[in-house]
């Protein structure tokens, strides 16, 4: 796959859930589901082959309903989780289910059949915790572990039995419904941070009443999506619909330590590059991907690197090491519709997924100068 070209691979649904391999693998794969009020969604299992630069699918029938996001497990590679809505009778619901692939994705010898099916699928207990599921989370090193969050709450479940139980809840008070949530990587996986309106707040799964931070008024306007930085302790990335991607430090929770206002609409997905945090993708309703460097507040900060105020290792005379300065690197425009979600490749630091709503999944990469700028 060029450097400077994209692969666009398209759906026959609209679609809004991406999802990007987690578990160990070597394979360039994501997980892209369709959002269709007919009773024919399909999730589609998409590979590249670097060697051709060929996209290669596999698709499953999933005919639960419309797909509103997927989670692929840190964990288990055939292990996914869907958030969807269906209608039963006149009222629409929301579940969520386990979904399994089976240990081949190849179709058996003499059968053809236009859907792959799951090996298995198993639905959460969810009734009676409220109405609009917003996400299903796996927990970074517990792989017996899981958070759902519905409505105002945050319902626990562990995988340990022989079927997923509900072993706690969070009952946030004051708030009537989260937007998202996600598990922090640190603190040994206790803590899981939800989104509020325009607040950000995280609680200790310990101690269901115990909120350990919040941050009140983050953004100006609803905070859509959040991710943790995987390489630096403490540090969180936020978007919302003032069109406002932030970093946070959460041990000082009045400021933002690095904010840009590069989207013209609401902001859908954030996203931290798994191995080079500065590098951080940021999606939304203005059918843009904008590439940012947030450089200065990274693991990869030069002082960071040095650890001597920026002297480092050099000698006299030689050339200090040019980093990337903060700011919008790249602007992805080949979508034409909302972007909803974009996902880093954990097999390839350089590439990444994005998906609009017309059901368009392109695949791009980091421009060269700015990875040779990074590894140089």
């Amino acid at each position: 796959m060029e450097e400077n070209n994209s692969l666009v691979y398209g759906l026959e649904f609209q679609a809004r859930a991406l999802a990007s391999q987690q578990a160990e693998s070597n394979d360039v794969r994501f997980f892209v589901a369709t959002q269709s009020l007919k009773p024919n969604n399909q999730l589609h299992v998409v590979d590249l082959n670097e060697d051709s630069s060929a996209l290669q699918s596999r698709i499953f029938a999933h005919p639960y309903g419309e797909v509103w996001r997927l989670a692929a497990s840190a964990h288990d590679p055939r292990l996914l989780a869907s958030c969807y809505s269906l209608l039963k009778g006149t009222q629409v619901v929301m579940e969520t289910a386990l979904l399994t692939l089976p240990e081949s994705l190849e179709p058996k010898d003499g059968e053809e059949q236009e859907f792959l099916a799951f090996e298995n699928v198993e639905k959460l207990a969810t009734e009676g915790y409220g109405v609009e599921i917003r996400t299903t989370e796996f927990h970074p090193t517990d792989a017996n572990q899981l958070a759902c969050v519905v409505d105002g709450k945050i319902v626990l479940f562990n995988r340990a039995e022989a079927a997923t139980r509900v072993v706690a809840e969070i009952n946030a008070k004051n708030v009537p419904k989260f937007t998202t949530g996600r598990w922090s990587h640190f603190h040994q996986g206790n803590h899981f941070i939800a989104l509020h309106d325009c607040s950000i707040k995280s609680y200790d799964v310990r101690d269901p009443n115990h909120v350990v931070w919040s941050i009140d008024e983050a953004h100006s306007q609803l905070v859509r999506d959040l991710d943790c930085n995987p390489n630096k302790q403490c540090h969180i990335v936020t978007g919302g619909d003032d069109g406002v991607l932030k970093v946070w430090d959460f041990r000082n929770t009045k400021e933002h330590v690095f904010a840009r206002s590069d989207h013209h609409h609401w902001i859908w997905s954030v996203r931290f590059n798994t191995y080079h945090d500065q590098l951080i993708l940021s999606s939304g309703s203005d059918g843009k991907v904008l590439l940012t460097c947030a450089g200065s507040v990274s693991s990869e900060a030069p002082e960071v690197i040095s650890g001597d105020g920026g002297g480092g290792e050099q000698g006299a005379g030689t050339e200090p090491r040019e980093h990337l300065a903060d700011g919008l690197l790249q602007t992805f425009d080949q979508h034409e519709d909302s972007v909803y979600g974009v996902e880093w490749s954990t097999a390839d630091p350089w590439m990444f997924a994005s998906l609009s709503y017309d059901g368009r999944m392109i695949i791009s990469k980091v421009p060269k100068q700015y990875k040779y700028q990074i590894l140089l």
